[in-house]
């Protein structure tokens, strides 16, 4: 009985192509993750570039009241972190429908996985550096800087700030991800190689 099994366990396992189950699932993994970093990079984008308001602010030298408005416009970092967000999407897109092919196709060939290790690598460089920037200010206008006299505005453009906040966290979680995407194309062109 126990020769039995261990034949039909062979025959079994000789059935099944022991290359392809991983590499298609690692590819479903590939776009899914590509999909994920296009979802929170388009959902930072679209929050930041919504993020406006404006408030009655009064000057406490002249005793005035004058209308004031925030928008990501205002900061060049914000600007900066916006364009990133863009480039991020439109590169999410364009691997989403490589990722897509690699599903249907045997297998990716090496020279595609490098040059996606690279890309991926630049863009989470990008966003990264994007998110680092754009934190700073935010940052700032959340506490101040009472050594160069910078006012904390998140108390009366409070609506902004959590936008700008929001925005920032999803972000850092497409940072996070595209991190992943290195990870998993090294992994695969280092099974590869083997």
């Amino acid at each position: 009985m126990a020769s039995t099994d261990k034949v039909y366990q062979k025959t079994a396992l000789e059935s099944q192509s022991p290359a392809s189950p991983p590499a298609t699932n690692l590819s479903v993994v590939d776009f899914a993750v590509r999909l994920l970093v296009f979802a929170s990079s388009l959902t930072a984008l679209l929050v930041v570039v919504t993020s406006k308001q404006t408030e009655i602010v009064t000057v406490p030298v002249l005793l005035l009241q004058v209308v004031r408005s925030a928008k990501f416009q205002h900061s060049p970092a914000f600007v900066y972190f916006v364009v990133a967000m863009s480039v991020a999407c439109a590169y999410s897109i364009i691997t989403m429908a490589a990722s897509l092919s690699s599903i249907f196709k045997s297998s990716p060939s090496s020279k595609s996985l490098l040059l996606l290790v690279f890309f991926d690598a630049l863009m989470a460089g990008i966003v990264a550096s994007a998110t680092g920037a754009a934190g700073g200010v935010a940052y700032i206008g959340l506490k101040g800087n009472t050594h160069v006299g910078w006012m904390k505005i998140c108390g009366t453009f409070d609506k902004f700030c959590r936008h700008v906040g929001s925005s920032i966290a999803l972000a850092v979680f497409a940072s996070i991800l595209l991190v992943l995407l290195v990870m998993i194309s090294t992994y695969s062109l280092y099974r590869r190689s083997r």
